[in-house]
């Protein structure tokens, strides 16, 4: 019997991350594949628990930015120098934040635990470990005590993937793709993504600066093999 697996996809915006992993599960591929979305963005997400859904209708209706991020540092335009009572304030409005964050990204998890039972290669269309080393795992100084402890999850508690395929390409190139952030931020998360070859069981890169069928089949090709290499 072939082992499970789940292999997450990585790299900066515009590496076309969703486009081969919607391709894994529609096309005809040598093993059943299932997508998860795994970022943190909660409207591309199918999988969201029913209290999230709630307080992202909340945040709506107040006008507010639907979004839901664990750990990181302090939010834009936050103001500096706050009174006891606002600090209070501030933790526990990052720890009601993280709680239910946790609880999202073990959703994920337990779904695509479920959909290997059955048979299928999990596919993750980011992943949470990938998106968050450097700013919540690898060791850094100041950082908030929500991120230390949300790193401190996903290295120590969170099942890492089997392998994960970086989608690799420059700033430049992904800079004219999609016209986001900047060439330069687009390259030093694309030298973070590469930077985690040192820490995952498996790695592996392909070359994202290439005809889309090309960079498809070289991340099969590299399913494959992990497959092989997994086998009992």
């Amino acid at each position: 019997m072939t082992a499970r697996l789940q292999v997450a996809l990585v790299g900066p915006d515009g590496a076309g991350k969703s486009t081969i992993t919607e391709m894994l599960e529609r096309e005809p591929v040598p093993f059943p594949v299932k997508r998860v979305y795994m970022g943190v963005n909660l409207e591309s997400s199918s999988l969201m628990l029913p209290t999230t859904r709630l307080l992202l209708a909340v945040k709506r209706a107040r006008g507010r930015r639907p979004d839901l991020v664990a750990g990181g540092g302090p939010e834009p335009g936050a103001p500096t120098g706050r009174s006891r009572s606002q600090r209070w304030a501030r933790s526990a409005k990052d720890a009601a934040r993280l709680g239910v964050w946790v609880l999202e990204e073990w959703l994920r998890q337990l779904v695509a635990a479920g959909y290997g039972r059955r048979g299928y290669v999990v596919v993750f269309d980011r992943h949470f470990f990938a998106d968050y080393y450097h700013s919540d795992i690898a060791p850094a100084a100041g950082r908030r005590a929500g991120a230390r402890l949300h790193g401190w999850l996903l290295q120590h508690a969170y099942p890492k993937p089997d392998l994960v395929v970086c989608l690799d390409a420059p700033g430049e190139v992904l800079f004219a793709r999609k016209g986001e952030a900047s060439p330069a931020w687009l390259e030093q998360r694309r030298q973070q993504y590469l930077a985690l070859g040192t820490v995952v069981p498996a790695f592996a890169v392909v070359d994202a600066d290439r005809p889309l069928t090309s960079v498809f089949a070289d991340v099969v090709a590299a399913i494959e093999a992990r497959r092989k290499d997994t086998a009992p």
